[in-house]
């Protein structure tokens, strides 16, 4: 998957939820101030679903193509499933996900020119607090990670010729948190 289809599945999804909410149900837009202040946008959008669940849709995204001469690029899409304790929108939640991602990126512990590019996939859970500022107005302070499987081919920074020795993907699972942040949410209807 690259940006363009990710962009674009992304623009399908939210008007797809845009329609459903326009069908009487809570929705919030939000975009993430902690990811924001890092140059790395993160929106999306939740709608109920129940009287303590909603569905969330958020992409966030890195166009860094060098930090240090290496590129950090990347598009994390995540779906999530949350259900509330209390109420809706309000108090804790737990929420569980599966995404997709898309990168071009170095990773910052070694010290070679090599960096890989592919895709993969997210599943994990996330846990929040949203607190109501106002009528429309909510702050959703969260945390998130999970597993994420990659599928990528090695490249060197300097020739760009593969240098990972692979025949077609190289494959890799971590575990970790990769979600987080504070969302400012505001209510559509």
């Amino acid at each position: 998957m690259n940006y363009r289809v990710g962009v674009f599945v992304i623009l399908l999804s939210l008007g797809t939820i845009m329609g459903y909410a326009q069908n009487n149900k809570e929705t919030y837009i939000k975009g993430n101030a902690a990811t924001l202040l890092i140059g790395m946008p993160h929106f999306g959008v939740e709608t109920s679903l129940g009287a303590k669940s909603t569905f969330q849709i958020d992409a966030i995204a890195s166009f860094w193509e060098s930090i240090n001469r290496s590129p950090l690029k990347f598009l994390i899409i995540t779906p999530e499933y949350r259900y509330y304790f209390k109420q809706r929108f309000q108090g804790w939640y737990a929420g569980a996900h599966l995404g997709g991602t898309t990168f071009k990126l170095s990773k910052f512990f070694r010290k070679n020119s090599a960096y890989q590019k592919g895709v993969g996939y997210t599943l994990g859970a996330t846990i929040g607090f949203q607190k109501k500022i106002s009528h429309r107005v909510n702050l959703d302070f969260f945390l998130g990670g999970g597993m994420h499987q990659g599928f990528y081919k090695g490249y060197n920074r300097e020739t760009g010729d593969r240098g990972d020795g692979a025949i077609k993907y190289n494959k890799s699972g971590e575990w970790f948190p990769y979600r987080g942040g504070l969302m400012l949410s505001y209510k559509l209807n």
